[in-house]
């Protein structure tokens, strides 16, 4: 039995925690959020804390799950590893390059596990969409994005959220991930620009922005996010891969409201286009949010068990990690940002 802390009860982190608490080789030890309070029914009975290290050493877990704010998850991760805890960490994995290296290199140290929350992997549309893709050869040409028309409760978490990372990063490490998986080029080159469009942010964030990145193969890529009432839906699911030898593309199935997040991971159907034929490939009984919630801390607990190897997750996590803050960077500087590396 994996005694389990989850740190964060937002969206995510009371996802997660529900997950472990119907795993039956899961034993929830802890509960922690900023009030010290849980209001889901399932989760009553379990020790609940307001602050992480005072639960940390309290309950002496084997694996700490973090869906706290962005801006926490460097310093958990490590507090955790170093109290002997293995780690889920919500993406992205830290908000800065040099905080996400040192996460990884206290993992190697002290030989814990960590998983960093890239749900799209546990997704089996969304795999099969990079499988269908890498068998078409690139050089690609990625066209990805995640516009969200978000009000009332969504945009005030919107908001909270914009108070330490922007939506470029927040929700480009998913999609960048999937460029990096398709194309296993090390990117070269990123140039961004954005636009704050409320008057409801701080005046050094932006709720819109978009970027492009070239990569060492050839391969190009564009992103593109934005949150908030003014958003459009008019477009706000675009997930196209281009090669030479034709295109893989998330239909029209995907019809769902901008802001809901079962809408962000259902595809519908994938589209493969060949110069010469056209074959749409059908994706029925897709899991719900709470169903891949459930796959990845499943995934998280075999990942113990059978001592999985995760220098490559590692590895992925701070490159796209990587691209999307140099995207950042590129947008508040207004000059484009070289990732090639000494």
């Amino acid at each position: 039995m994996i005694r389990v802390l989850i740190a964060g009860l937002g969206n995510m982190g009371l996802s997660h925690a529900l997950a472990h608490h119907h795993h039956p080789d899961a034993q929830i030890v802890g509960l922690v959020n900023r009030s010290g309070q849980v209001d889901q029914s399932e989760l009553q009975g379990y020790p609940a804390f307001s602050d992480f290290h005072t639960a940390l050493a309290e309950t002496a877990p084997d694996l700490v799950v973090i869906a706290t704010y962005s801006d926490s998850h460097a310093d958990y991760a490590c507090a955790a590893m170093e109290a002997g805890a293995h780690v889920f960490v919500e993406k992205p994995l830290a908000t800065t390059v040099e905080d996400a290296r040192r996460v990884v290199a206290k993992a190697v140290e002290t030989g814990r596990k960590l998983v960093i929350g890239y749900i799209l992997r546990h997704h089996p549309s969304w795999m099969r969409l990079i499988t269908e893709a890498r068998g078409l050869g690139g050089p690609y040409v990625f066209r990805l994005n995640l516009n969200q028309q978000s009000t009332g409760p969504t945009w005030e978490t919107h908001k909270a959220l914009m108070q330490t990372t922007s939506p470029i990063v927040d929700c480009g490490v998913h999609y960048v991930d999937v460029m990096c998986q398709i194309t296993d080029a090390l990117p070269v080159r990123v140039n961004g620009m954005g636009l704050r469009l409320s008057d409801e942010i701080a005046p050094d964030m932006y709720n819109y922005g978009q970027f492009q990145v070239v990569f060492e193969d050839g391969s190009v890529g564009w992103y593109e996010a934005g949150w908030g009432p003014m958003m459009s839906e008019t477009a706000f699911f675009v997930k196209d891969i281009i090669s030479p030898n034709g295109a893989v593309s998330i239909t029209e199935g995907n019809k769902g409201a901008s802001d809901e997040v079962d809408g962000h991971t259902k595809v519908g159907g994938i589209l493969v286009h060949r110069p010469d034929r056209d074959t749409l490939i059908e994706m029925d009984g897709e899991p719900g949010h709470q169903e891949l919630c459930d796959a990845e801390q499943a995934y998280m607990l075999r990942v113990i068990a059978e001592n999985i190897d995760l220098t490559r997750h590692m590895s992925d996590a701070v490159q796209s990690l990587r691209i999307c803050l140099a995207a950042d960077e590129s947008i508040r500087t207004g000059q484009p940002v070289d990732l090639k590396e000494a």
